[in-house]
């Protein structure tokens, strides 16, 4: 396995598909995933700061521990869910 990281700075992979590869600590900066699908993806312990996640849409996935500013995703549902 190669011991330097690969970098992909000022191009395009759009249309690109990713199965089965290890992306851990990597770093996404002012990177474009609009329309990107997630599937089978593991996202423990990952950080969003400064991201736009107009209109997107997370379905059948485990939620346990998630927050967003601070405050858990679970609590947050149980909250709406009592104010119905």
């Amino acid at each position: 396995m190669s011991t330097n990281p690969a970098k992909f700075e000022h191009t395009s992979l759009a249309n690109a598909r990713f199965v089965d590869v290890n992306l851990t600590s990597a770093t996404f900066s002012d990177v474009n995933l609009g329309s990107a699908s997630f599937a089978n993806t593991a996202l423990a312990g990952a950080t969003f700061k400064d991201t736009n996640f107009r209109d997107a849409s997370i379905e059948d996935s485990n939620l346990a521990g998630m927050t967003i500013n601070g405050i858990l995703v679970s609590d947050l549902l149980d909250w709406f869910g009592k104010r119905k």
